[in-house]
């Protein structure tokens, strides 16, 4: 679960320097199955659009770093809820 872990803790930082209100963002990580986590990540609804960005570019290079932070043969999808 180290990587499950790093991928926490990278979009954790990356979600709150990117927010107005760091203090309402939370991070839950729940496996799924073997190789594979899903982090659902809760905000401000005035943070929402922040977070996506326009045509969701935003939460495609979120999504994106935090795939590289992991091994090869780990999926990592992130949903974000308001």
């Amino acid at each position: 679960m180290r990587d499950a872990e790093r991928v926490e803790r990278l979009i954790g930082y990356l979600v709150r320097e990117i927010v107005e209100k760091p203090s309402q963002v939370s991070v839950n990580m729940v496996r799924d199955q073997p190789k594979k986590v899903l982090a659902e990540v809760r905000a401000a609804k005035q943070d929402m659009g922040r977070l996506i960005g326009r045509r969701g570019r935003t939460a495609n290079a979120i999504r994106t770093l935090a795939q590289i932070v992991c091994d090869d043969d780990w999926i990592v999808e992130i949903e974000f809820l308001d």
